[in-house]
C-alpha cells in the first residue's frame, strides 16, 4: 500500500484469499483472510477454516469523506464472526457435492469443447491434475464448474469484482462443518468426512426465521454430505470415493412465532393462506433440479396435543403434499412418513432409536448412495439380500444417489440431528460394503467406528445449533439412547436456558448482521437505516416489493425440464444448458498450481511431524480403541460402555503418562517370576551384583524348591518370553539367524576399522556375508561400496503391477489367482 506523503509501497497485511468488498456509506473495504487451518482432506484437495480476517478501508485517507453512521454499520458488519465455522478450499468446489463433482469430471472432454470454446478463458481448476490430459503433449485440462449459490456466504461481496478480475482470486466460502476423522482398519486409513452447507437464502435465527418466503426458500436449510475414501489412495481417479446427502430444514409454508410474549415456546401462526401449496411447490421443484427423486420427507414434529401447537404445522404440511402429489406422475411422487418422535421417546415400551433405523433402512435403500467404482467381485459372488434392494441408479463407473431425504421437526435441531445421525449410520454401513471393509452392510452401536461417527454427528449438531438457535444440542443421542449420565441433565438446562437468553436479547442484532452481510439490505443516503426498519420481512419476500413477472401454474407447478429427467438430478445431466457452466483450462501438468504433493506434505514449510493433518485429525485407533493389550483391534468389534480410549486418553496429563508408561514398558526386561517379585525391590538397593549362576544374598529369603518345582519355574519365565519376543531364547539359533548375525557382525568390524591397508579379505567368510570394499582415501572416517542385491525377474513385475495398479490401471486376473480366489470362498462360505 502507499500514502500521500510518504515514498514507495509497505506491506499492509499478508493474506490467503480475498472474501470480498463491501461499502456502507462511504468507500470500500477489502476482507482479506489472515489466518487458517486446515480442517479436511478429499483426494490431496485441502479445505480449510477461516481463523481469523482483517478489514482494509482502499480510499486513500486524503480523499476520504467522513459518514456519522459508517461506524456503526461496520461494527454490525463485523458482528458476523468469519472466523466462526467458514470454509474455503482453492481447488474443491464446496458448493457441490462430491457426486456432482465426480460426475462433472466424467464428462467427455471433446463436449465440454465443442460447448465452451467461444467461452473459454483462464479459468482455476476444481480438480487439480485429476483433469484429462491431452493427446500428444503434457498438458492437462481442468474442469471447473460455476459455483451453487445458495451455499456461498460471500457471493454479494464478491458480485462487483466477478467480471472485473482474473477467476483465480474468486474464492469462494461456505457456512456450516466441516469435520474429517480416521478409521483405522487392521492399518488401512478411511477417512470419514462431513460436510453441512448452509443456505444463504433466507438465513437468520430461530424464531426470527421460521418456515419459507416468497421464493420457496426454507429457514435453517442445511445440506449435510457425508464422505467416506480409502485413505490408502488420494486420487479422484484410482482412488475409491462415496458419499451420501440429506437436507435439513424448515417446514415450507408461510408461518412464524411471536417472540413479543417472552414464552418459551411461542404459538405457531399462518402468516398467508396458501390453498394451491405455492411456496410449497417452488422448493420441492428446487430440490428435484438439485436431488432428484424420490423426495422423502421425515415430519418429527408432534402429531397429538392436548393444545394444538406443533399439529398446525403437520396438518398443513400433508395438505399441501397431498395436493402437490395428485398432479405429479406416479412414480415421482413425494414420500411423506410422519412420526411423532416426543410421544415415542416418552413411552418406556418403546424404543427410539430402533424405529429410527427401519426407517433408515427404507430411506437409504431407495435413494441409494454415490460410490465411484463397481460393485466388488466378491459381492456378486455371495450377494447380500439388503444390497440386492438398494435403489439409486448403476452406472458403469459405480453407483449415484437419486433423491433425498427431508428431515424436519420445528427447529430442526435437537431431534432432526438424532434422525439424520441415524440415517447416515445405516448409509453408512452400505459405503463400507461398497468399498470391501465389512462383510454385512450392518453397523452396531458400541463400536468404534460408530462411536466415532456418533461423535462427528454431535460435533455436527452442537455447532448448526450454535449458529441457528444459539446454544448447543439439549438432547443428544445417548439421550435417547437412554444412557446419559445424570450429569447430562444439568447440561440439558444450561444449554435451555442459553437458548432461551439468546433468543430473548442477541437475535436481533444477529439476524441484522446477516442481513447486512449478505446482502439483503445495502445501506443508502436518503432511505432509512438498518436499525430503523421495524422488521425485515420486506427484505426477504421480495413480493412484497414488487408483482412478479409471471405467476406458475397451479397445476403443472414444476419446471419441464426437470421432470423430463427424473430420477437423474436434472443438475447433473448432460445438456445444453449445464456444459455452458462448465470451462475449461489447460495447466502444464508440473505446474505449481497442481502439484497435489507440494499442497499435502508443503516441503517449502518448516513442519513437524505432530502438526501434520493427516497424522493430528481424531483416529479411531488412538482415541476410541480400548487400550487393554490383546483386545480385537477391528473398529467393527462391540465394545463395553467403558472400554474407550477417550476415558484412558481424555486429557494432555493423562496422554503423556500414558505415553511414558508405553515407553518404560518398551524398554523393560521380560516379567520375572512370582518369586522374583517379592524381593525386585530390594534388587536396586546393592551395588555389587553377584556373578551368573551364584546364589544371591537377599534380605528376603528365597523359597527353596525342588527339582520338579523348578521346571515350572522355567516354564512360567519362558512362557512370557514367547508371547513378547516370539522366540524363547534357550532355543539354538537356525541357520538363517546365524547367517544373518554374522553379517551384521562383519558389517559393525568393517565399520570400526581405520586403516585402509590393514583390511584383509576374511577367507573364513561364509558366501552370505557381505563384504565391504574402502573406497575412500581417508582412513578416519572411510567410505564403504556396496553392491545392491539382485531382484529376480519375479519381484519385479510385481513391483511393476503396483505401480499400475495405484495410477488405476488393473492387471487381469490369471487363472491360477482366480481359482485360488473360488477355493477360498468355497471353503470359508459355502
Amino acid at each position: 500500500m502507499g500514502q500521500k506523503g510518504s515514498s514507495g509501497l509497505f506491506r499492509a497485511v499478508s493474506a490467503f484469499g480475498v472474501v470480498g468488498f463491501v461499502r456502507f456509506l462511504e468507500g470500500y473495504y477489502i476482507v482479506l483472510i489472515t489466518k487458517r487451518r486446515k480442517m479436511a482432506d478429499i483426494g490431496g484437495h485441502a479445505i480449510y477454516k477461516i481463523e481469523d480476517t482483517n478489514m482494509i478501508y482502499i480510499p486513500n485517507d486524503s480523499v476520504r469523506v467522513t459518514h456519522p453512521d459508517e461506524a456503526r454499520y461496520l461494527r454490525i458488519f463485523q458482528n458476523v464472526d468469519l472466523s466462526s465455522n467458514f470454509y474455503f478450499s482453492y481447488s474443491y468446489d464446496l458448493s457441490h457435492s462430491l457426486q456432482y463433482n465426480l460426475t462433472v469430471l466424467r464428462m467427455p472432454l471433446e463436449m465440454l469443447k465443442s460447448e465452451t470454446t467461444q467461452n473459454r478463458q483462464e479459468s482455476f481448476d476444481i480438480f487439480e491434475d485429476e483433469g484429462l490430459i491431452t493427446q500428444g503433449g503434457s498438458g492437462v485440462f481442468g474442469i471447473c464448474s460455476e459455483p451453487y449459490m445458495k451455499y456461498v456466504w460471500n457471493g454479494e461481496l464478491l458480485d462487483i469484482i466477478k467480471n472485473a478480475v482474473h477467476r483465480d482470486w474468486l474464492l469462494y466460502i461456505i457456512h456450516g462443518f466441516c469435520g474429517q476423522s480416521k478409521l483405522l482398519i487392521y492399518g488401512r486409513p478411511v477417512y470419514v468426512t462431513l460436510i453441512a452447507r448452509r443456505s444463504s437464502k433466507f438465513a437468520g435465527t430461530r424464531f426470527l426465521k421460521r418456515g419459507a418466503n416468497c421464493e420457496g426458500d426454507v429457514a435453517n436449510e442445511v445440506e449435510t454430505e457425508q464422505i467416506l475414501c480409502d485413505a490408502s489412495v488420494m486420487s479422484f481417479t484410482a482412488g475409491s470415493y462415496s458419499s451420501y446427502v440429506q437436507v435439513r430444514g424448515s417446514v415450507p409454508l408461510y408461518w412464524s412465532q411471536d417472540i413479543s410474549t417472552m414464552m418459551p415456546k411461542p404459538p405457531i401462526t399462518l402468516d398467508q393462506a396458501d390453498p394451491f401449496a405455492h411456496v410449497a411447490a417452488l422448493h420441492f421443484d428446487q430440490m428435484f433440479q438439485r436431488f432428484g427423486s424420490p423426495i422423502i420427507i421425515l415430519n418429527l414434529v408432534k402429531e397429538r396435543e392436548k393444545r394444538k401447537h406443533e399439529r398446525i404445522l403437520s396438518e398443513e404440511l400433508v395438505a399441501a403434499v397431498t395436493y402437490l402429489n395428485q398432479f405429479l406422475p406416479p412414480e415421482h411422487t413425494i414420500v411423506y412418513i410422519p412420526w411423532d418422535m416426543a410421544k415415542y421417546t416418552k413411552s418406556k415400551l418403546c424404543n427410539v432409536l430402533d424405529r429410527l433405523n427401519v426407517i433408515a433402512e427404507s430411506v437409504v435403500k431407495k435413494t441409494g448412495f454415490f460410490v465411484n467404482r463397481p460393485d466388488s467381485y466378491c459381492s456378486i459372488l455371495r450377494p447380500d439380500e439388503k444390497w440386492n434392494e438398494l435403489g439409486g441408479c448403476v452406472i458403469p463407473t459405480g453407483r449415484l444417489q437419486t433423491g433425498i431425504l427431508r428431515t424436519n421437526c420445528v427447529d430442526c435441531l435437537d431431534r432432526t440431528n438424532t434422525a439424520q445421525f441415524m440415517v447416515g449410520k445405516c448409509a453408512l454401513a452400505y459405503q463400507l460394503y461398497s468399498l470391501g471393509l465389512i462383510d454385512k452392510p450392518n453397523l452396531q452401536f458400541d463400536t468404534d467406528a460408530v462411536r466415532l461417527f456418533e461423535e462427528l454427528y454431535e460435533d455436527h449438531g452442537d455447532t448448526l445449533s450454535l449458529q441457528y438457535g444459539g446454544s448447543q444440542l439439549v438432547h443428544r443421542v445417548k439421550t435417547y439412547r437412554k444412557i446419559a449420565p445424570w450429569t447430562q441433565h444439568s447440561k440439558d438446562i444450561m444449554q435451555t436456558l442459553s437458548r432461551y437468553y439468546s433468543n430473548a436479547f442477541s437475535d436481533a442484532d444477529r439476524q441484522d448482521s446477516i442481513n447486512l452481510f449478505l446482502g439483503v439490505f445495502h445501506p443508502t443516503e436518503g432511505k432509512p437505516h438498518l436499525w430503523e426498519l421495524p422488521t425485515d420481512f420486506y427484505l426477504h419476500h421480495k413480493n412484497t416489493m414488487r408483482l412478479l413477472p409471471t405467476r406458475r401454474s397451479y397445476t403443472y407447478w414444476w419446471t419441464p425440464e426437470v421432470i423430463k429427467h427424473l430420477p437423474l438430478p436434472y443438475d447433473e445431466v448432460i445438456c445444453a444448458a449445464n456444459l455452458k457452466k462448465l470451462i475449461v483450462k489447460t495447466f502444464h501438468k508440473y505446474e505449481e498450481e497442481i502439484d497435489i504433493h507440494n499442497e499435502f506434505f508443503r516441503p517449502y514449510e518448516l513442519s513437524s511431524f505432530d502438526d501434520t493433518f493427516c497424522l493430528a485429525m481424531t483416529s479411531s485407533a488412538r482415541d476410541f480403541m480400548p487400550k487393554t493389550v490383546g483386545i480385537d483391534p477391528s473398529p467393527f468389534t462391540v465394545r463395553k460402555p467403558d472400554e474407550t480410549g477417550k476415558s484412558v486418553l481424555g486429557n494432555k496429563s493423562n496422554r503423556e503418562e500414558a505415553v511414558l508408561q508405553r515407553k518404560t514398558a518398551a524398554s523393560a526386561p521380560p516379567p520375572p517370576s512370582e518369586e522374583a517379585m517379592s524381593s525386585s525391590s530390594e534388587d536396586d538397593s546393592g551395588t555389587d551384583r553377584e556373578e551368573e549362576g551364584s546364589v544371591s544374598q537377599r534380605s528376603t529369603p528365597v523359597k527353596m524348591t525342588d527339582s520338579g518345582d523348578s521346571a515350572k519355574v522355567t516354564e512360567n519365565v519362558a512362557q512370557p518370553m514367547k508371547e513378547l519376543y516370539g522366540i524363547n531364547l534357550s532355543d539354538g539359533l537356525s541357520e538363517e539367524d546365524f547367517s544373518i548375525y554374522s553379517r551384521f557382525v562383519q558389517l559393525g568390524q568393517s565399520q570400526h576399522k581405520q586403516d585402509k591397508n590393514s583390511q584383509q579379505p576374511c577367507s573364513r567368510c561364509s558366501d552370505g556375508v557381505i563384504k565391504l570394499t574402502p573406497i575412500s582415501a581417508f582412513s578416519q572416517d572411510n567410505i564403504y561400496e556396496v553392491q545392491p542385491p539382485r531382484v529376480d525377474r519375479k519381484s519385479t513385475d510385481i513391483f511393476q503391477a503396483h505401480i499400475q495398479a495405484s495410477q488405476g490401471i488393473m492387471q487381469p486376473l490369471g487363472k491360477e489367482d482366480a481359482s485360488m480366489y473360488r477355493e477360498y470362498i468355497r471353503n470359508r462360505y459355502l
